[in-house]
């Protein structure tokens, strides 16, 4: 069984844990298969608004799709999540990712 084949099948058998949710959409991201990766990206924000690591990498994905004002939403959603949660340096690192794109 090829690595994203596993990750499917891991993601499938625990969807209340985040990380192999992330694994499946970046591995999907890794492979340029971008659709299907920001499918995957979008499925786990919305099922876990709170993984705050999902929203630069979505937003990432989104902007190498062609999508930068889809980006630019993600962005702003995981500044949210990322003041919410007190996080600092995913804060930093994702308004940095929304001013490139302003």
């Amino acid at each position: 069984m090829d690595r994203l084949e596993m990750l499917r099948q891991f993601a499938s058998q625990r969807p209340d844990d985040p990380f192999p949710q992330y694994g499946l959409a970046m591995e999907l991201r890794k492979r340029g298969e971008l659709a299907e990766a920001n499918a995957a990206f979008a499925r786990l924000m919305e099922r876990h608004p709170a993984y705050i690591a999902a929203y630069l990498m979505a937003g990432n994905c989104l902007v190498a799709s062609g999508e930068p004002a889809e980006a630019v939403t993600v962005y702003e959603r995981g500044i949210a999540a990322a003041r919410a949660a007190g996080d600092a340096h995913a804060l930093s690192e994702l308004e940095a990712a929304r001013a490139e794109l302003s």
